[in-house]
Order: C-alpha cells, then sequence, then structure tokens
C-alpha cells in the first residue's frame, strides 16, 4: 500500500508512473477516476482515491529554455523537484526568486496547493503557463494571456493533471543566512513588521513558551537584532535534530539555491515522522493572531515540534492563500498524535475569524473555506466546465469544494 512522505496516510488507489505525456493521456482518458500525485508531501487526503493514482515522477525531467528579448524562462516536467531542477539553472547563471523550505517537493504539487516557500511571494507567482491532461486525455495549454489561468495555477488537482510548468526566471543571486536566538515575545510583537522586513525571507521559529529563533536570508545580514548577535555554529530549528540537514548559516555568502531552502536535498527534511499545519492569516490581523495562539502555548506545547512564521506577498490566483492579501503563514511542525486533530479546531475556533486560510495540503479540520475565497464561484464554475463527470473528485474535495 503506497503513503506519503510522513506515513500518516494510506492510499488507496491503484499506482501507475507514466513514462510519457501520450501515456498520461491515455491512462486519464480510461479511468474513470483520477488523481495527480507529486511528491507526497501533502498531510491530508488531497492525492487520495479509490481509482488511478498517476505519479508523474517518471516523466522525463529534460527542461526547456527560452529567451524572448532578455525574458528568461524554463519548461519542466511536472514532477520535478526544486532541488534537481536548481542546479541546472545555477549552471545557466539564472535563478528562481524564491524556492520551499524543502527542496525535496515537485514543483506542480507546490504550485498546484499554493505552497509559498521561503522567499517573498507565493512559488506559484514564478509560473507563466501550465499543460493539463483533461477528463478526456485531451491537453490543454494555460497561460497568462488566458482568462481562467489565475483560476488553473492553484487547482488542487481539479482541473486535470498538470503534466509540465513553464517558470519565469531571474538572474543568478547571492544570500547570507544567519540564526538570531533568544530574542524574548515582547519584542517580537512589538516590532513585528520591522523585524519580518530585514532581509530577503524572514522565518520566526518559536516552541510558544520560550524565546524566538529568527533566520535571516538577505544578501547582507545584520550583524545583530535589537541586540541579538547572529551565532556562529550552525542550528536546526527542532530541537535534537541534526545541523547536517540544514544549509549553511553564520553569514555565509552562497548561491540562492544553497540559502533560499532551510534543508538540503541529500537529508531528510524538518523531523520526518510528523504533522503539520499552515494558516495564512492577512497582514494586518496577524498581530491579533499571534496574541491568541500565544494564550494558548500551554495547549500547543506538547504536541508540537516547532512552529515557523513567514510573510507571504499578495497574488491574483483565486485559491492561494495568499489572494488579493498580504499574509503572515503560521505553521505547525506536530508529533504524529491524534490529539493534534482535536485541538485543530479549537486554532481554527481564533485564526478562521481573523480571516485565516488553511494550507491546502496539511492538516486542518473545517470544510467551510468558500468565505474565505472571493473567486471561489468562479473557480466552481471552471471546474464544472474542465471535468463535467467528475473524473478528478475525491472525498477531500467534495469536503470542501461542494
Amino acid at each position: 500500500m503506497e503513503r506519503n512522505w510522513a506515513e500518516n496516510i494510506a492510499y488507496r488507489g491503484t499506482l501507475a508512473r507514466p513514462a510519457s505525456i501520450p501515456e498520461v493521456q491515455e491512462l486519464v482518458a480510461a479511468a474513470d477516476a483520477v488523481r495527480p500525485l507529486g511528491t507526497r508531501h501533502s498531510f491530508n487526503e488531497i492525492a487520495d482515491t479509490g481509482g488511478l493514482q498517476v505519479s508523474l515522477e517518471a516523466l522525463p525531467t529534460a527542461p526547456r529554455f527560452a529567451d524572448n528579448f532578455g525574458d528568461h524562462s524554463v519548461t519542466v516536467s511536472a514532477g520535478t523537484r526544486y532541488g534537481d531542477l536548481a542546479p541546472v539553472l545555477e549552471e545557466r547563471g539564472l535563478a528562481l526568486p524564491n524556492l520551499a523550505s524543502l527542496p525535496h517537493i515537485s514543483i506542480a504539487g507546490a504550485v498546484s496547493t499554493g505552497t509559498h516557500g521561503s522567499g517573498t511571494g507565493s512559488l506559484a507567482t514564478a509560473v507563466s503557463a501550465l499543460t493539463l491532461v483533461g477528463a478526456d486525455g485531451s491537453l490543454r495549454r494555460v497561460s497568462r494571456a488566458d482568462a481562467d489561468f489565475t483560476g488553473t495555477v492553484v487547482g488542487l488537482g481539479a482541473l486535470g493533471v498538470v503534466v509540465d510548468v513553464t517558470l519565469d526566471l531571474v538572474g543568478t543571486f547571492a544570500l547570507s543566512q544567519a540564526v538570531y536566538p533568544g530574542v524574548g515575545w515582547a519584542l517580537v510583537l512589538a516590532e513585528l513588521d520591522e523585524l519580518m522586513s530585514v532581509g530577503y525571507s524572514v522565518s520566526l521559529f518559536t516552541n510558544w513558551t520560550g524565546p524566538v529563533q529568527i533566520w535571516v536570508k538577505s544578501p547582507a545580514v545584520p550583524a545583530e537584532l535589537f541586540g541579538v548577535p547572529f551565532v556562529t555554529e550552525s542550528r536546526h530549528m527542532i530541537p535534537g535534530e541534526s545541523v547536517s540537514a540544514v544549509t549553511a548559516q553564520a553569514a555565509v555568502p552562497g548561491p540562492w539555491l544553497d540559502r533560499l531552502p532551510h534543508f538540503r536535498l541529500a537529508h531528510k527534511p524538518s523531523s520526518g515522522a510528523e504533522l503539520q499545519s499552515e494558516y495564512l492569516v492577512p497582514r494586518e490581523s496577524a498581530l491579533m493572531a499571534l496574541v491568541r495562539l500565544r494564550a494558548m502555548a500551554a495547549r500547543i506545547a506538547p504536541l508540537r515540534f516547532v512552529s515557523e512564521i513567514r510573510t507571504v506577498a499578495a497574488d491574483e490566483l483565486w485559491l492561494s492563500g495568499a489572494y488579493g492579501t498580504d499574509v503572515v503563514a503560521v505553521h505547525f511542525t506536530w508529533r504524529q498524535d491524534p490529539a493534534v486533530f482535536a485541538l485543530l479546531p479549537v486554532l481554527e475556533s481564533v485564526l478562521l475569524p481573523l480571516g485565516a486560510r488553511p494550507h491546502w495540503g496539511k492538516c486542518f479540520a473545517t470544510a467551510d473555506v468558500a468565505p474565505l475565497y472571493p473567486r471561489w464561484r468562479d473557480f466552481a464554475e471552471l471546474r464544472r466546465e474542465q471535468d463535467p463527470t467528475g473524473k478528478f473528485r475525491n472525498p477531500y474535495l467534495d469536503r470542501l469544494l461542494d
């Protein structure tokens, strides 16, 4: 029986690993129920089906580059991992403006669920076009010039099987990474906006009961933050985990691909046996959200490994957690304990009234997500148009989208 990366989900379907796009087309056309499968880094049933699971990992991976009057782009197979693409870009003097904390994840899986990475905007904002296999097996190419593009990129696998993705590129760049431990919560709450803007990417790691550890990735990192100097040895955000898994710190400069991710591709990311949840809170409500969560620290602490707080810039993608507003992403890495699922409704009772949107690929309790997305009805219409027979449905989508 196939399982997801964290092994908390057992998939029910028959797994296929097509080696070409025509093979994907044949499989999808012949099946009654289909769900795409990336690198299995979702923590819920979004990829599950009782029918056919189509893994994208065996599709050809050679990237195709384009240069249109100095605007660089690359088209890659949907199952390509960010960590495998990045060195190829670096060899050409090119880069992505953002990378996920885990370079282990697939590009299509990340953008389809609105995963935001460690830069300023969602990973999906780099997408300029994508190709999907529809319910009848036909290919459909969607680009920024198309009216339904902003509804298709973060598509949850509900509109077809994405088989390739075109990404905008920038010139390569260097960053340093530094860790500032022991920052008090009083300072964090008083200076939140300033703290979150001190670098290209800023992460606040917390256990909610003690001081905060701040990770800054930037071309030049400050020697200290509010009197707290960066440490000269590497730190893992989870106590007891090996520092060999994390990318270089201590303000040592390096290329973007070796600093934007928190973790190295060759090592286990995070803790491994875990659950994850994440809520994207409108930036104007972030301070209230953190105050409310701090008040729940005693309930959160026994179940968490660590939490991470980051910012994500607003975008126009209909089902993105950052649609229409800058957000602060509050992430929870949990122990694999059933009590987590009892706590989630309590967390959501204080976060959802602030406009928080749960991450599509992680653990959450609410099914009432429609009011959180202004283009919800438009996506429902697009889904009916692209999948009239419900071939790409599954219980997860039925619970949320119907």
